[in-house]
């Protein structure tokens, strides 16, 4: 399932919702996730029509069962994927930077990165210059 996220892209400081210990401190993981859930409160990537195909998603990852995944709330949901394109975006900025990209990713940089196996590849900007990530295998 592709989600645009391009208005997330534009809007965000990506820092706030996925960064290490060296970037926060010791509270980092914490810190983040209470920045995601505040942030899904106003930024639903996904709605409940979207559930089902978050749940298999979510599953890929094998770390919660599928009781614990059905039990999050929607914004636990879209605070995940936050945190998650969040540091895709990080790396993106870090590997791929570009003054010149209004999103400030190099784009072929990113493809051919992508293509080597040295990023995953889930976000990519598409033909009609909108910003997508790919939930899904």
């Amino acid at each position: 399932m592709e989600l645009n996220i391009t208005q997330f892209v534009r809007n965000a400081n990506t820092h706030d919702f996925s960064a290490s210990d060296a970037e926060m401190g010791q509270n980092a993981g914490k810190i983040t996730w209470n920045n995601a859930v505040q942030e899904a409160a106003s930024t639903q990537l996904i709605t409940a029509d979207d559930r089902d195909a978050f749940e298999s998603w979510a599953r890929e990852f094998g770390a919660w069962s599928i009781d614990e995944i059905k039990a999050w709330s929607l914004d636990e949901c879209n605070a995940l994927l936050i945190q998650y394109i969040s540091g895709d975006l990080n790396t993106l900025e870090s590997l791929c930077y570009s003054v010149s990209d209004e999103f400030g990713i190099d784009w072929e940089e990113a493809e051919r990165l992508s293509e080597a196996g040295t990023i995953g590849g889930n976000i990519c900007r598409g033909t009609d210059g909108n910003v997508y990530f790919y939930m899904g295998n």
